[in-house]
């Protein structure tokens, strides 16, 4: 009988463990996708494309667990989810090699950690959804 206490007190501790990681799991991506909307706030969405020329990337921004942010030269934002976004961290570095003049969806970016330089992980770009500014109202 206090065998079966004994691994019952065991499990129920260990079962507790994964549910905590979840919920932080689930706050962190929901904290992610409250600030990306605060970026493209005033901003309409289009259609995805593949591909966004390198020379009209004026800065990238990492969405922590949800996204990498492109600002571009004319003011539009191309945000890119890729997958396993859960590994993007304000603190990496995005390290990208290209072939060609543009970033494209089938990239690979590694992450670099910006204060040991060690590498932390890899991520397959996915579509780059552009938002532009709403036009004004001129009354």
């Amino acid at each position: 009988m206090r065998l079966f206490t004994l691994l019952s007190v065991m499990l129920l501790a260990g079962s507790a463990i994964p549910v905590g990681a979840q919920d932080r799991a689930a706050q962190r991506a929901a904290a992610g996708e409250a600030a990306l909307s605060r970026i493209t706030a005033g901003r309409t969405s289009d259609r995805p494309v593949d591909c966004i020329n390198l020379r009209n990337i004026r800065s990238s921004e990492i969405v922590e667990d949800t996204a990498i942010v492109y600002r571009m030269n004319n003011g539009t934002l191309y945000v890119n989810r890729p997958a396993g976004g859960g590994l993007l961290d304000r603190d990496d570095i995005l390290v990208t090699r290209t072939i060609g003049t543009q970033l494209c969806r089938i990239d690979i970016v590694n992450l670099v950690d910006r204060n040991s330089r060690m590498f932390s992980g890899s991520l397959s770009l996915g579509d780059f959804v552009p938002y532009s500014r709403l036009p004004r109202n001129r009354d």
